[in-house]
């Protein structure tokens, strides 16, 4: 049966089919089309960019240095101000410095009086030298004062008992016999004494020896400059003197003054904080990626970024040095409490530290807290 001799309805049918062919053709090109193109875009992605981590919570830091007092006094010069370069050494604040010049004064006088102490004990050896030689000679003198005591005992004791017995038949008279008891007695008494002034002697030359051994034990194998109490007083000095210099409050670091919190004519105590020096050749930036961005990211591989002063015209190179102890929910002031009924699961941030060059930071210097974004490069060398 021809197209002619068909049913209407059927004619129209059949014109339906084929207008719903062309179109049915075109909708299926426009698919693979689109198949086509999201596959070189996930090609092109997966080649030129699947490398890469990227944040833009990230931040400018640095390890700052607080300036303060070591010494209490009143602030007599502050010779910086907010927003002013130093450079390490360089002077910040000056503190009145004439009771530390006293304190100086004072262990000073004290040290050159230990020393003179000093050698008044060396001097005192010879002195007790001296003295144990002249004890010793008195010994030597009192040893014959006792044998001649003890010979003019011996005589009268003699003298007295060939009397006695002559007393007994009245050859001598009764007066002769009490003058020979008499020197007796007398020769006793000068025998005692001598043995009493050898006895002195001797005791005298013990004390005088023990004062040597004294006076030896504190400076033995010592010098002037060695002695426990010269070196006691010149740690006194030392630290008088520092003191003393440590009214000149200097730069630890270079930097940029920042917080500058003292005034002249005021009264600071020993710890104040003056002010802090920030390092702006030593920044770092601290960009927090998400955790499941970190399972390739590894210490040493290069990070580019940008910052939000420069814009994406200046672009920083830096390195991965390491990942913090925690995330910063885990050491914020109130840490999350998750057990609890109601939770839901955040997604956490730990903070990964990148070093950045210190050339770069010369030519396009900057500060502390600014923003960046930071794209690490997981195929470079860790």
């Amino acid at each position: 049966m021809t197209e002619e001799h068909l049913p209407a309805s059927q004619k129209k049918e059949q014109q339906n089919i084929a207008s719903t062919n062309p179109k049915r053709k075109k909708w299926l090109s426009i698919v693979a089309v689109i198949f086509v193109i999201c596959a070189i875009i996930y090609m092109v992605w997966t080649v030129f960019f699947g490398h890469v981590e990227d944040t833009d919570n990230a931040y400018v830091g640095a390890d700052t240095a607080q300036v303060s007092s070591m010494v209490g006094g009143q602030v007599a010069h502050v010779s910086v101000e907010d927003t002013q370069s130093v450079k390490a050494g360089d002077t910040l604040v000056t503190i009145d410095d004439r009771d530390a010049k006293i304190a100086l004064a004072q262990a000073q006088a004290d040290l050159a009086k230990v020393k003179r102490q000093y050698t008044q004990t060396q001097a005192n050896n010879g002195s007790l030298s001296s003295q144990i030689q002249s004890t010793h000679d008195a010994i030597q003198s009192q040893k014959a004062q006792v044998e001649k005591a003890k010979a003019d005992l011996e005589r009268a004791m003699s003298d007295f008992k060939r009397r006695q017995s002559l007393s007994a038949s009245g050859a001598i008279s009764k007066e002769e016999y009490t003058t020979s008891q008499n020197a007796l007695n007398t020769a006793k008494a000068n025998y005692n004494v001598a043995q009493a002034g050898l006895s002195q002697a001797v005791s005298n030359q013990k004390v005088a020896q023990s004062n040597l051994d004294a006076n030896n034990a504190l400076i033995k194998g010592l010098d002037q400059e060695t002695t426990p109490d010269v070196l006691a007083a010149q740690a006194k000095v030392d630290q008088a003197q520092l003191n003393l210099e440590r009214t000149v409050i200097k730069a630890p670091v270079d930097g940029v003054v920042t917080n500058r919190n003292v005034q002249i004519g005021q009264t600071v105590a020993v710890g104040s904080s003056l002010m802090l020096v920030v390092p702006v050749n030593k920044l770092y930036v601290d960009a927090n990626f998400k955790e499941n961005q970190l399972a390739d990211v590894k210490p040493g591989q290069a990070v580019t970024l940008t910052s939000d002063l420069y814009g994406d015209d200046v672009v920083y190179h830096g390195k991965v040095v390491g990942f913090s102890g925690g995330t910063g929910a885990a050491f914020a002031l109130i840490p999350a409490q998750n057990a609890t009924g109601n939770w839901i699961k955040v997604v956490q941030r730990l903070p990964v530290r990148v070093a950045l060059d210190p050339k770069e930071l010369e030519k396009h210097p900057l500060r502390v807290g600014l923003s960046m974004t930071a794209k690490v490069d997981l195929k470079s060398k860790s």
